[in-house]
């Protein structure tokens, strides 16, 4: 019995929605801590460093990760050394050049008048250099699909981070520039121990070889765009709001936001184990088992997150009070949640479309897609503001992106394979009931016994 638990336990699958279960977990009560220990103003100017320097982090992460796995896995051992070894050297490339524009940006830091700008200029450069190891590491152990260490890798990073938060909310030295000191002994830390292990295979460097540098360099020149211009999306609503109508109410909107990460848990999680199966078709020739296996994915994914949305909805309200505290109660927060969880539902069919665009070797259509999308979203966003005044107007807009990214993603998917956005949720209702029928089963089973 406890063998068998150990085995389920153990399952890529449970480990990589584990994986992002406990990253959203913590990230949500690290974001509990600094609602109450920060003031609004300063918690909009967080969200904004924050989210500009995932926004730069996008060149090396899109560049590397989807190429990685794509030539990592199920190459023999010679292969592999050689791949680890050209991502080191591509890795380090991008975060020593991201570097070297820092320091010209922080000698002339005086001249930024945000305060936002001027901490992010200040600080980008060294939290690269001190992540790169990790991040080098994750693309490994997720390439070998090892899930378990992932999830070691991923409850450090956020783990650190959050421990020394509690310890300033704690004594009462919570501030901007002591959050960041926090955030920097995290990255640091996490890659120190990824070194010591092995599993970010510095070692491997001196493997690198021309030929497979140049082969990640132009996979991975269309996958960071992909990757970037999807990101600009919340960076893009972030640097609106920043400077249409300030911190405390981006503070305000990212809150309405936080429970997204309801629907981001799985997706990613799925994204994850199913790509290395949509690559596996894919590489067998069979064009109907690839879309089979998306729709497999994405519809199952949409009913299972049909009974989230709906009680998010509901209970909006109680969810502000818990993350935010009482001075987010009369806010415009729960409603902005409700209007993101209204249509969430069309997230799953944006990101598997996306995914196995990448898969059948497409990525220049979701480059291009993911531009029109983000267009299409400032041009929203800001639209949307000057109608209503307020951040109701990005909180609308933000349906159009996703509406243009689900049109794009089945016209290009429909070339490669015919089928129908209907038949995605009727796959996704029969597997559902398929599963119910199974779980059914074995209780029923175990119950006899």
């Amino acid at each position: 019995m406890a063998f068998q638990l150990l085995q389920k336990l153990r399952n890529k699958h449970f480990l990589s929605l584990a994986g992002n279960g406990i990253m959203s977990v913590l990230g949500m009560l690290n974001m509990i801590i600094l609602y109450r220990a920060l003031p609004v103003a300063s918690i909009g100017m967080w969200v904004f460093f924050l989210s500009i320097l995932l926004l730069v982090d996008t060149f090396r992460s899109g560049f590397l990760t989807t190429a990685f796995i794509k030539f990592y896995a199920g190459a023999n051992d010679a292969r592999k050394r050689e791949v680890v070894g050209s991502a080191w050297f591509i890795g380090g490339a991008i975060t020593g050049i991201l570097a070297l524009i820092n320091i010209p940006a922080f000698l002339f830091s005086d001249w930024f008048k945000n305060p936002s700008v001027v901490l992010f200029v200040e600080w980008f450069g060294i939290i690269y250099i001190a992540s790169l190891p990790y991040f080098i590491a994750s693309c490994v152990v997720q390439a070998e699909q090892r899930f378990d260490q992932l999830l070691c890798i991923r409850f450090l990073s956020q783990g650190f981070f959050i421990l020394f938060v509690m310890v300033m909310a704690f004594t009462k030295t919570a501030n901007l520039q002591n959050i960041i000191y926090a955030y920097l002994g995290g990255a640091a830390l996490t890659s120190i121990f990824t070194i010591v292990m092995g599993w970010s295979k510095l070692a491997n460097f001196k493997d690198r070889t021309t030929e497979c540098i140049k082969e990640i360099f132009h996979f991975g020149k269309f996958s960071v765009g992909t990757t970037l211009s999807s990101n600009l999306f919340g960076t893009s609503n972030t640097m609106i709001i920043n400077f249409m109508l300030g911190p405390a109410a981006l503070a305000v909107f990212n809150l309405g936001q936080r429970l997204m990460e309801i629907i981001e848990i799985p997706l990613r999680s799925f994204a994850a184990t199913g790509m290395p199966e949509l690559s596996a078709a894919y590489n067998e020739g069979n064009r109907p088992k690839v879309i089979d296996t998306m729709k497999r994915y994405a519809g199952l994914i949409t009913m299972a997150l049909l009974p989230a949305c709906i009680g998010a909805v509901i209970l909006a309200d109680v969810a502000i009070h818990i993350i935010g505290g009482e001075k987010y109660i009369n806010s415009e927060a729960a409603n902005i949640m409700r209007l993101y969880m209204t249509f969430a539902l069309l997230y799953p069919l944006d990101r598997f479309f996306a995914l196995t665009l990448d898969v059948i070797h497409q990525p220049k259509i979701n480059f291009i897609k993911v531009l029109i999308m983000l267009a299409g979203s400032v041009i929203a966003s800001v639209s949307g503001i000057y109608l209503t005044g307020s951040i109701y107007g990005v909180a609308i807009a933000g349906v159009v992106p996703t509406l243009i990214g689900v049109g794009i993603g089945y016209w290009g998917l429909n070339r490669f394979q015919p089928f129908s956005i209907l038949s995605v949720f009727t796959t996704g209702y029969a597997e559902a009931v398929n599963l119910a029928r199974v779980w059914w089963g074995k209780l029923m089973v175990h119950k006899a016994q």
